[in-house]
């Protein structure tokens, strides 16, 4: 059965080695029938959360920015996959604001299932990527219905495209393809 699926990139750097492992797992979700979606967060305006918690009385963030659009298209998927950069051994700044903004959602019919998490860093070490999942699995934990269903991790990497020919791309598009 076709799921729809939305990859959001969190690295605001061009070309970088996270988004290539998100482009491949849209790959893989494309070539098994699935609906694919890649938002990268390049360009996009997504504000503090304010703690004012509106939206779980509207279903709407007070903020307008960009984090609503993502919402709204975060309530209708069925696979949610985020692709960040490891930096300082924990998520990228940006997707932790992301992952903030998406309150609404709490208390929403959110569609959402299966929850991926894709990530790079310079450092190639066995847990590197542990503290960055963590916190995801912080906020996979208010939702009821959703699970972390796979991460992938892939070290060593630090320049833009120095990913190209790590085994780890590979294994993005295969997780995609089995989703």
């Amino acid at each position: 059965m076709s799921k729809k699926v939305l990859i959001i990139s969190t690295s605001l750097r061009r070309h970088s080695n996270s988004h290539a492992l998100a482009e491949e797992f849209a790959k893989g979700a494309k070539e098994a029938g699935h609906q694919v979606e890649l938002i990268s967060l390049i360009g996009r305006q997504i504000e503090y959360c304010v703690g004012c918690l509106s939206c779980q009385r509207t279903g709407q963030c007070v903020i307008e920015d960009d984090a609503n659009l993502i919402a709204e298209k975060m309530l209708n998927a069925d696979v949610v996959c985020y692709a960040t950069p490891i930096y300082y051994y924990e998520m990228a700044g940006q997707m932790k604001t992301l992952l903030d903004r998406m309150n609404p959602l709490f208390s929403a019919d959110y569609k959402f299932r299966d929850v991926y998490m894709l990530s790079t860093a310079a450092d190639d070490g066995p847990h590197v990527a542990d503290r960055a999942v963590n916190g995801l699995e912080g906020w996979i934990a208010c939702f009821a219905k959703a699970e972390l269903a796979g991460s992938l991790f892939a070290g060593g990497v630090t320049s833009p495209g120095e990913i190209a020919n790590h085994p780890a791309l590979a294994k993005a598009y295969d997780m995609g393809k089995n989703i």
